[in-house]
């Protein structure tokens, strides 16, 4: 479909695929880390397609197309790519039609969610009430503190959110720490003892190490 993909998996059998950018055309990319081994050049710089398996992919189709007002662009085989918006590859769905594979099983290595961005509350709030007069079941208005959402249960087996942009991650801790505690709503707050207890410990200490850029 006009791009390199390099699919891989990791520890959990989580599968994620790397996407080339060089021929991308409307969503601009995203600014890569700048201070890691990665050069600039080959670095990632964003969220690219959502790919989803589906097996009625009559209906899945026509939500993408008559809810979200997607559009098909480009056919594979079984492999169809839709975009919404400007389009490019931010802004794309790649839909597997599948009738033979098993139902997924929720646990490592599987996806809970997909995540659509939506600007603010006006926008998600348009989005509760179009979701819910096509008649979808839905989450409805979702305070998640660091940002808003709605959850949309859009096949079986498939369940998008739409989060908004903000009020953000930095609203209870400044850039300079960000991401070296778990960071938690306050009425989670209570239960900060247990919830570090169950969930997988990885070192968040901020590296003081200078990176050496990988070249050949």
């Amino acid at each position: 479909m006009g791009v390199k993909v390099l699919p891989f998996s990791d520890f959990d059998d989580q599968r994620y695929q790397l996407i080339s950018d060089e021929n991308n055309t409307g969503i601009q990319s995203g600014k890569p880390w700048k201070n890691g081994p990665i050069p600039l050049e080959f670095a990632i710089t964003g969220l690219g397609p959502v790919e989803v398996t589906i097996a009625d992919f009559s209906y899945f189709k026509m939500m993408l197309e008559n809810a979200l007002n997607f559009r098909e662009i480009d056919q594979a085989g079984d492999v169809h790519l839709f975009e919404v918006g400007t389009g490019g590859n931010g802004a794309r769905v790649i839909v597997k039609h599948d009738e033979n594979s098993p139902h997924a099983v929720q646990g490592f290595g599987t996806v809970h969610h997909a995540a659509l961005r939506v600007e603010d509350r006006e926008v998600l709030e348009f989005w509760i009430k179009r979701m819910e007069e096509i008649g979808y079941n839905t989450s409805g208005y979702v305070n998640r503190h660091f940002f808003e959402s709605l959850y949309v249960r859009v096949a079986q087996g498939i369940l998008f959110e739409f989060a908004t942009d903000g009020p953000g991650f930095m609203g209870d801790e400044p850039y300079e720490t960000l991401g070296e505690k778990l960071s938690l709503p306050p009425f989670l707050e209570p239960k900060r003892e247990y919830i570090e207890s169950v969930v997988r410990h990885f070192d968040t200490v901020r590296s003081t190490k200078t990176f050496e850029k990988e070249y050949e």
